[in-house]
């Protein structure tokens, strides 16, 4: 018999109702039925606190430690992630070097996707190795046979993306934990592009997702926040160094707005990778296009891989994709451009594109060949009706051609 419904039991609910129902509760002091922002950076103390952990995070103490708004998020996120735990930090990098700062000691060796965020590119060839010893080797993680060729007796981690910024390369989840647990080794998944349900990495075998929750979780582009979760051990190691101590907490208001956010996650995901798809197959059929990156395609060098562990659920909303031409035909089609829009970050409920150079920091140097021909145009599909967008870009791509 399946069990019936509850909202105060996550393991009984749909990803759907979940996502309306986890963390939330109703507020004793005034009735509200949405859990409301409590802009409180103390809580009051127990009759007797000479017995109080200064370091707790499990209770709303001190919000540096955790507050009645981020304890809610992090129960909605990891019943979401079907996780054992989560943190939640100021941003998504402040969530992705508490990992490392918390997993990783002098001398130790970790295994990076060779296509990976900037600032996790310069954390692994500049601040860690320079101040800490660490030692990263950039690796395909698509490639499996590589990853285990680059595993050393130091190795403590492997950290991948997927779907990867900004090529959108897909790795193999599950192939890559077999190896982390043959190896003795964690692994950690930035899963960013792809959040529940279109795809859970821990239910593949990573021990910790990673999320920059400024993008679809949020998915309103009004607030920044990022979470890691996962086990509890680790998570609670995660917790305790790298939130306790050094203090990269999120702030009371932009968990509550992330919380309201996500109640429509589901929903927003589906037009997202709807749309993402359409806009990538026209693309593709256009002869002005030099190149298009996305899962959807059969010409994506990973679209098997992403068939296979993303199913029917989507390929994501971000496409990768350049003109013909040098940067200024790449700059006049995004100035030609009347409803998306031209700004970073992504997985907004408005379409974003930015032109990204072909001698970028951060991994040009490792992106396939025609990225660094032409540089990149990183297109986030929003939630605008898809022939808008698609209008939107013939009519940029006429007038920069022919205009």
């Amino acid at each position: 018999m399946t069990a019936r419904p509850d909202k105060q039991d996550p393991n009984t609910l749909s990803f759907e109702t979940l996502a309306v129902h986890g963390g939330n509760e109703v507020d004793t002091a005034s009735g509200a039925i949405r859990t409301p922002i409590v802009m409180a950076n103390s809580y009051h103390l127990p009759t007797d606190s000479s017995d109080v952990d200064w370091s707790d995070t499990s209770i709303a103490l001190y919000t540096r430690n955790s507050g009645h708004n981020q304890i809610r998020l992090q129960q909605k996120l990891a019943a979401m992630e079907q996780g054992e735990d989560a943190a939640v930090f100021a941003t998504g990098v402040a969530a992705l070097h508490a990992v490392f700062f918390t997993l990783l000691r002098t001398g130790d060796h970790v295994v990076v996707s060779d296509v990976t965020y900037e600032a996790v590119w310069r954390l692994f060839v500049e601040l860690l190795p320079e101040r800490y010893q660490i030692e990263a080797t950039f690796v395909d993680t698509s490639d499996i046979e590589v990853v285990k060729a680059a595993i050393r007796p130091n190795t403590k981690l492997i950290h991948t993306e997927t779907i990867a910024n900004p090529t959108t390369k897909v790795s193999d989840i599950a192939a890559l934990s077999s190896v982390a647990r043959q190896a003795g080794v964690l692994l950690s998944v930035d899963s960013t592009f792809t959040p529940p349900p279109l795809f859970r990495p821990l239910a593949s075998g990573a021990d910790l997702v990673i999320h920059s929750l400024t993008k679809y979780i949020n998915g309103h582009g009004d607030a920044m926040g990022g979470a890691v979760i996962g086990r509890k051990d680790l998570v609670q190691r995660i917790k305790g160094d790298a939130l306790v101590d050094v203090g990269g907490s999120i702030a009371p208001f932009n968990a509550w707005l992330i919380m309201r956010g996500s109640v429509t996650l589901p929903l927003r995901l589906e037009q997202h990778c709807r749309s993402a798809e359409f806009v990538a197959h026209h693309l593709s059929s256009d002869p002005r296009i030099a190149y298009v990156h996305h899962p959807s395609l059969q010409s994506h060098p990973q679209h098997e891989i992403a068939t296979r562990q993303f199913g029917a659920r989507g390929f994501g909303g971000v496409i990768a994709f350049a003109l013909e031409g040098d940067p200024a035909i790449q700059n006049r089609f995004v100035s030609n451009l009347k409803v998306i829009t031209s700004a970073v970050s992504l997985g907004h409920d408005e379409s974003l594109i930015v032109h990204v150079g072909a001698t970028a920091r951060g991994g040009s140097e490792r992106w396939p060949d025609e990225f660094r021909k032409y540089g990149h145009l990183r297109l986030s599909v929003g939630l605008e009706e898809t022939d808008d967008l698609i209008t939107d870009i013939a009519t940029a791509l006429d007038l920069t051609f022919d205009g």
